[in-house]
């Protein structure tokens, strides 16, 4: 489960980095996800992920408060403290698409939501994430596993049309229904 654990830890990072030199943002700007400021998107990363983990039964302690940035770095290090128990991560249970373990679901779900909104807190803060092919192939395959529950409530919007030619990056965002 190390791998898994480490990638999810890897994608945390990358968004604490952002976070952490995102002084004196505007947390208010609104992002690519509609009706969402930079700030509600990482209240959403950090609730979703809260609710996950709860109802496994880790225990993160009281939900953090305050700035964005401060809420995420105490919300990692709480999230740092369940996964390094090995029996935590390796626990089996009946997810949406079948059995899995804690580990799975944190690498590939909540890997796959940390590199999007990445993007998303990237560009409500007047900044530009650009992800390597490796990450591209780790979204496709994210998109590709949602089937027909791509589009439903709460996931991705509609897909929009992308020009010939665009860049691998420009037609994952189109399929996700944002525009780069």
């Amino acid at each position: 489960m190390t791998d898994l654990t480490d990638q999810y830890l890897a994608d945390a990072d990358r968004l604490t980095d952002l976070l952490a030199s995102a002084h004196d943002a505007d947390w208010s700007a609104p992002s690519p996800c509609e009706g969402w400021s930079a700030a509600d998107v990482v209240d959403h990363v950090v609730d979703t992920q809260r609710d996950f983990l709860a109802q496994r039964e880790a225990d993160l302690g009281e939900r953090p408060s305050g700035a964005p940035d401060a809420v995420w770095a105490a919300h990692t290090d709480a999230v740092r403290r369940a996964v390094a128990d090995e029996a935590f991560v390796s626990r089996e249970y009946d997810g949406y698409f079948g059995r899995t373990t804690v580990a799975d679901t944190l690498a590939r779900f909540y890997g796959f939501d940390l590199l999007v909104h990445h993007w998303d807190v990237a560009r409500a803060l007047g900044r530009d994430v650009t992800w390597d092919d490796a990450e591209m192939d780790r979204i496709d395959a994210a998109l590709d596993g949602f089937g027909e529950h791509l589009y439903g409530e709460g996931v991705c919007r509609p897909a929009l049309e992308t020009p010939a030619g665009a860049p691998r990056q420009v037609r994952l965002l189109a399929r996700m229904g944002r525009a780069a």
